[in-house]
């Protein structure tokens, strides 16, 4: 599906011109994605070393693309890693969504983004349903659990992938970092989520866009809004795919794990903005891009805490958008 820090560009972060010396910008590439951030220190500081040193740490619990990770161990069979903090949290904030969403949302669909060229495993060629309903066995966050601060897996080869939400998760250790050393007014974004406290250098709140779902490659933007305290995720079916040689169908990299398959999903992309950390919108955001429109809206209509700004084309194939009433967008 995506590495630890990486995922579709959705958003693009706005910057403003002539910017108060008090707010200072970092900005560079970590982890396979960009990273972009604006923070008012008093101090003026620069935290480059402490914010290298915090992703570095995430990526050492939780990234399945580093060997020796904690999770690529456990992933391994090593049952002797005990887990540690944060690992255990994006643990938890998983559980809670995977429930919340009647399992749509599940990081043990590693297997299957494996096996489908989507993840850092071994990719299956001409995948059969034979192949796929073997896998599924190997499905299902149930079958998971934590005991003495150890992973306890309810059958041997099961995957865990947290992609999904560590990303957003990484965002929010930074942001946590900021708020114990007493920045107050920041906005963070790696690799297109965000999350945003205080104000921006005008004294108002971050403005963000949510980019259009074009085909060619170019970019422009659907929607502006406004961050107040908040955080934003998106995730998008409409770059990130894969073309089977022999048929020519095309393969969204949203997995479906109640099928096996790549979910069938009329939704381009989906941006949830919530007064939440930024790894739990993450998550809700890939939920929704499994679940399909009338899915999320139902989801949505249940979950007033969201909201959500849906991108998807209808039965006469235009593109169409999707706004839950409790969301403003602004010009």
């Amino acid at each position: 599906m995506k590495n630890i820090l990486y995922s579709l560009m959705i958003l693009m972060l706005f910057s403003c011109k002539g910017q108060n010396e008090k707010y200072q910008r970092l900005q560079g590439n970590a982890l396979g994605t960009t990273f972009h951030i604006t923070y008012k220190d008093k101090l003026h500081r620069n935290l480059d070393n402490e914010i290298d040193s915090l992703i570095h740490k995430v990526n050492r619990s939780l990234s399945t693309y580093l060997p020796k990770s904690d999770i690529s161990r456990i992933n391994a069979g090593d049952g002797t890693i005990v887990v540690d903090e944060m690992f255990k949290e994006v643990f938890e904030k998983s559980k809670r969504i995977y429930q919340e969403t009647d399992g749509i949302f599940d990081p043990t669909i590693g297997v299957l983004v494996n096996a489908w060229g989507f993840g850092p495993g071994k990719e299956i060629n001409d995948i059969s349903k034979k192949t796929v309903d073997s896998l599924l066995q190997l499905v299902g966050f149930d079958k998971v659990n934590i005991e003495n601060g150890r992973v306890i897996k309810e059958r041997e080869g099961i995957y865990l992938d947290f992609n999904a939400d560590a990303k957003g998760y990484a965002v929010d250790v930074i942001g946590r970092f900021f708020e114990q050393d007493g920045i107050q007014d920041y906005m963070i974004e790696l690799g297109g989520e965000i999350r945003a406290r205080g104000k921006n250098d005008k004294g108002k709140n971050w403005k963000i866009a949510i980019e259009k779902p074009n085909f060619d490659g170019s970019r422009s933007f659907q929607a502006f809004l406004e961050l107040q305290d908040e955080s934003i995720a998106t995730s998008g079916n409409y770059r990130k795919y894969k073309i089977d040689n022999k048929t020519g169908k095309k393969y969204a990299h949203t997995m479906d794990p109640k099928t096996g398959y790549p979910a069938k999903s009329n939704l381009l992309s989906a941006s949830v903005i919530a007064n939440l950390d930024c790894a739990d919108v993450d998550g809700y955001a890939t939920a929704l891009m499994a679940m399909g429109l009338d899915r999320s809206v139902k989801f949505l209509k249940a979950h007033p805490e969201l909201k959500s700004f849906l991108i998807y084309i209808d039965k006469k194939g235009e593109v169409k958008t999707y706004i839950t009433d409790n969301l403003t967008l602004i010009n």
